[in-house]
């Protein structure tokens, strides 16, 4: 999943709080909001917290799909708010590899890693 297809899988499940979503959809998603709340705090306040007040339920869904996707609850999500140890946890539990079929699904369709094959006399 690029970058693009991120943005736009996030935004198209706005409020979709159930299934799950991948790594790369995560922190895909996250560095754009981090980008746009650059650019919008360059500009204004006002325009800042709007941006943020538009992005905070996409937000919230892509950090309880993540969850999903390593068998855990989206309430886990609350740990934020302990600082530095809380903060730590959820870093951790979102940089996890894609887990195995729980029960918020089959996870999400990740690319092969096939090895490279050399072919004979190489």
């Amino acid at each position: 999943m690029d970058f693009v297809e991120s943005i736009k899988t996030c935004l198209r499940k706005y409020a979709a709080f159930n299934g799950r979503a991948s790594r790369p959809e995560y922190w895909w998603f996250a560095l754009f909001y981090f980008l746009v709340s650059v650019v919008a705090a360059m500009f204004s306040d006002v325009l800042n917290a709007l941006v943020g007040v538009a992005v905070l339920l996409p937000s919230l869904a892509v950090g309880t799909r993540r969850l999903h996707d390593i068998g855990k609850s989206g309430w886990f999500q609350l740990v934020w708010f302990i600082p530095l140890i809380g903060w730590a946890l959820m870093i951790y539990w979102l940089v996890q590899p894609t887990g195995p079929a729980n029960e918020y699904g089959t996870g999400p369709e990740l690319p092969r890693n096939d090895p490279l094959e050399i072919p004979p006399g190489l």
